[in-house]
């Protein structure tokens, strides 16, 4: 997660969520945006902090710097990418007439209830746009795998994996008071008042829908489309029975 910061510098966080749901903010640090090396050197301390396995899921947007330095530190995790995001990257390369049909068409894809159907409206999209507008196809294509991860998730957890607006909304306040004062703030002033308005913000955070999830997830239970899958039924129990 990316705030503009003085002499062209970003703010790097990253919120975690903890087995019982709660949310937490676990790294803040200042960097240079798109860079692999400074996220590398977030996630290098989350692991010297005793984050040794990694999350099983990073949400973030295509700062590729991000997504880089978490194939090296913690290749295990899986990559959502932000639907927020990749919608205004694609409407961006759209015509104003077409912006509001194309992002009901984006929204079929993203708020499908199975990955099934998600596929038949990602298709559809490129159907009736890819002649006219390659580009803006392009742009979502291009991710379509990690744009898909969140079914492979509790649904209960879809609205808080599919996008990154659970942080972007505690980031809009630290934003604006570190864009305002940029230019006059040293780095250690810029991380304290960061740090401050985030541990001010962190008050009013909610643990996330769906926490008794959490744990099967840990213990290695798939799922699918957003549903426990279970290698033995209770419909074929009572066939075999």
């Amino acid at each position: 997660m990316r705030s503009e910061g003085a002499d062209g510098q970003c703010l790097l966080v990253i919120v975690g969520v903890t087995p019982e749901g709660k949310k937490e903010r676990v790294a803040i640090a200042d960097g240079f945006r798109e860079s692999t090396a400074s996220w590398r050197e977030v996630l290098l301390d989350l692991k010297a902090r005793g984050l040794q396995a990694g999350p099983l899921l990073a949400v973030g947007d295509g700062a590729m710097g991000f997504w880089a330095a978490l194939e090296e530190v913690f290749p295990a995790t899986r990559a959502q990418r932000c639907w927020f995001h990749k919608l205004g990257n694609v409407l961006n390369a759209l015509p104003a007439s077409q912006q509001a049909r194309a992002k009901a068409a984006m929204q079929n894809i993203f708020m499908a209830a199975t990955r099934a159907d998600a596929l038949a409206a990602f298709e559809q999209f490129v159907t009736t746009y890819g002649a006219k507008y390659p580009k803006a196809v392009q742009k979502l294509t291009q991710d379509r795998d990690s744009l898909l991860v969140f079914y492979d998730f509790p649904a209960e957890h879809w609205q808080h994996v599919r996008t990154t607006n659970p942080i972007e909304s505690t980031f809009a306040t630290v934003r604006h008071r570190t864009t305002r004062a940029r230019n006059c703030l040293s780095r250690a002033t810029f991380l304290g008042l960061a740090f401050k308005l985030m541990e001010e913000a962190e008050k009013s955070w909610r643990r996330i829908r769906g926490a008794d999830r959490i744990q099967p997830l840990l213990d290695g239970v798939p799922f699918r489309d957003g549903i426990p899958v279970q290698d033995n039924p209770p419909e074929q129990q009572k066939l075999a029975a």
